[in-house]
């Protein structure tokens, strides 16, 4: 990856994060995308805790997916991560892209927990 995009990418994630806040009762869905996973947490900004994680390298999904960097992983990472959420009790998030573009595995990630039951 360029140094110029990695800029770019930092200087969007720091613009959002300086907007969006996550509470106990609605916490922050943050995203994080390597080339090879795609990992999600639900995040309490007032405690400073992480609620709920969930990622393509999760021994639960070990031997269903083929890769984990791609969209159809994410989407799977999405409903993992609701599903947990909604056995937590939690139901409504904030949706925190961490400066990726809102496009391709980011935005599968969000559709798959939008199924699994969460509201941005």
């Amino acid at each position: 990856m360029s140094f110029n995009k990695e800029k770019a990418r930092k200087k969007r994630q720091f613009r959002v994060r300086k907007k969006i806040s996550g509470s106990p009762e609605c916490p922050r869905l943050n995203v994080f995308r390597s080339i090879n996973h795609i990992y999600a947490q639900l995040i309490d900004d007032f405690n400073g805790k992480t609620l709920v994680s969930a990622s393509s390298t999760d021994k639960e999904l070990k031997g269903k997916l083929n890769t984990g960097g791609n969209i159809d992983a994410a989407k799977v990472v999405g409903t993992l991560i609701a599903k947990r959420a909604v056995d937590k009790g939690v139901k409504k998030v904030v949706f925190d892209r961490g400066g990726n573009l809102y496009h391709g595995r980011v935005k599968a990630l969000a559709d798959g927990a939008r199924e699994g039951g969460l509201e941005f």
